[in-house]
């Protein structure tokens, strides 16, 4: 609950008084004031709601693109780790390739 909701409260209640009052001393005036004040206290209540429900829904939003935005570092961490066994995995092949191609050069020297 924010300033608005707890003035609108505020303004519904002493509406109701003000009407009452109005109503049972036969005072229009009285009566129609705290009518008016009903109505202003529900509009503050309402807004309050409306400012309520903006700051809920930033704030999950904010908290999804946290999650979104973790989630993605974690996938690019698996990706580049990923990539990195493969060029780790084709130096290997590489080098095992031309210790091979060595070998035999030595085989062939020898003979």
């Amino acid at each position: 609950m924010n300033q608005s909701n707890a003035t609108g409260i505020l303004d519904q209640a002493k509406g109701k008084i003000k009407e009452a009052i109005g109503n049972a001393t036969g005072n229009d005036r009285l009566a129609n004031s705290g009518v008016a004040d009903q109505v202003k206290g529900h509009a503050k209540e309402v807004w309050g709601n409306v400012k309520d429900t903006a700051a809920d829904l930033s704030a999950s939003s904010r908290e999804s693109a946290y999650e979104r935005e973790a989630d993605a570092r974690a996938e690019d961490h698996e990706s580049n780790a990923s990539f990195r066994d493969k060029v780790t995995a084709g130096a290997d092949n590489v080098k095992d390739s031309i210790n091979r191609g060595l070998d035999h050069l030595k085989e062939h020297a020898q003979k």
